[in-house]
C-alpha cells in the first residue's frame, strides 16, 4: 500500500510531466522542420512549369535604360518565341544575392551565346538603372514586373532565379537562387546545350 509521500510525489511527477510535454512536442517538431528545410539543395526545386510554354506575359521596358542611346526594349510572351535559347533572369537591385550572381550570368551569355531577358521584380526605377549601370547591363531587354504578377505566374520562389527557354517558347529549365561558377559549368551551361540538342 502506497504512502501519502509516495502519492504526493507521483502528483508531482506527473504535473512536471503534463507541463513539460508541450515543450517536448514543440521540440520535436522544430527539429523536424529543421531537417526538413535544411536537407535538400533549393536550386534543384522542381517546378510544374517544366516542359510548358512560359506564361503569358506583358512587361512595359526599364524607363531611361538606354544601349547605344536608344532604350532597352520590355518583355512580351511573343519575345520568348522564335529567337533561340533563351535565358530569362527575374532580378531585383536590393537583392543582394543577385549582385553576387551578376558577373556569372555575364559569363553565362559570354560562353553560351544565349539571348539573356531580364524581368526586374518589384524595384525602384533608378536603384534599378543604377544596379546595372555600376555592374554592367547584360540583358538584351528588360521588362519590369512592378506587382509581382509576372513572378507568380512563373512560379518564383525568390529573387534571384532563372529559367532557359526553348525556341518555341517553353520552359525547359529552372535554377533556384543565386548562379556561381560551379552552377554554370555543371547546371546551367548543360542545360542550355540540351537544349539545343548538343548534349
Amino acid at each position: 500500500m502506497s504512502s501519502p509521500a509516495d502519492e504526493t510525489r507521483a502528483d508531482r511527477l506527473a504535473v512536471s510531466w503534463r507541463m513539460a510535454l508541450p515543450l517536448v512536442l514543440f521540440l520535436a517538431l522544430a527539429g523536424l522542420f529543421f531537417v526538413g528545410l535544411h536537407s535538400g539543395d533549393p536550386s534543384k526545386l522542381p517546378s510544374a512549369l517544366i516542359g510548358k510554354p512560359a506564361p503569358e506575359l506583358q512587361l512595359p521596358p526599364l524607363e531611361g535604360l538606354k544601349h547605344d542611346g536608344a532604350q532597352v526594349p520590355g518583355l512580351s510572351a511573343a519575345d520568348l518565341k522564335g529567337k533561340g535559347v533563351q535565358i530569362v533572369n527575374f532580378w531585383a537591385s536590393w537583392c543582394r544575392p543577385c549582385r553576387d550572381e551578376h558577373p556569372f550570368l555575364k559569363q553565362l551569355t559570354k560562353e553560351s551565346k544565349a539571348r539573356l531577358v531580364g524581368i526586374n521584380y518589384k524595384d525602384e526605377t533608378t536603384a534599378a538603372r543604377r544596379f546595372l549601370g555600376q555592374l554592367g547591363n547584360p540583358f538584351q531587354t528588360v521588362g519590369v514586373d512592378a506587382k509581382g504578377s509576372a513572378a507568380i505566374e512563373w512560379g518564383v520562389y525568390g529573387m534571384p532565379e532563372t529559367f532557359i527557354v526553348g525556341d518555341d517558347g517553353t520552359i525547359l529549365y529552372k535554377h533556384v537562387g543565386p548562379i556561381d561558377a560551379k552552377d554554370l559549368e555543371t547546371a546551367l551551361l548543360p542545360a542550355i546545350r540540351k537544349a539545343r540538342g548538343q548534349q
